[in-house]
């Protein structure tokens, strides 16, 4: 869980990157998951695009996905999903 304090910080972050994966009309399959958890442990902060052809709406996107990668949810705004999870493995190569 982030505090409200890291929750703005990394949403000022997550102004400037750009979308790494888009969900479209097949929602959350286990590929979408995988590879949203593999860009989780590479980049610790990802935003998603949730495409128009999706029949589920961004938020529960967001809280299922962010349930099944073990992560926080940064923020939902429109069809742009930011997620958030802590890489201990990072420290530890960065030494």
């Amino acid at each position: 869980m982030i505090t409200p304090k890291q929750r703005a910080e990394l949403r000022k972050t997550a102004q400037s990157i750009e979308p790494v994966m888009q969900v479209g009309k097949d929602g959350l399959s286990l590929n979408v998951i995988n590879t949203a958890d593999q860009a989780l442990y590479a980049r610790e902060l990802i935003k998603i695009t949730v495409l128009e052809s999706c029949e589920v709406d961004a938020k529960t996107i967001a809280n299922e996905m962010a349930e099944r990668c073990r992560a926080d949810v940064v923020q939902v705004i429109g069809r742009k999903i930011v997620l958030y999870k802590k890489n201990l493995d990072k420290k530890i190569r960065n030494k």
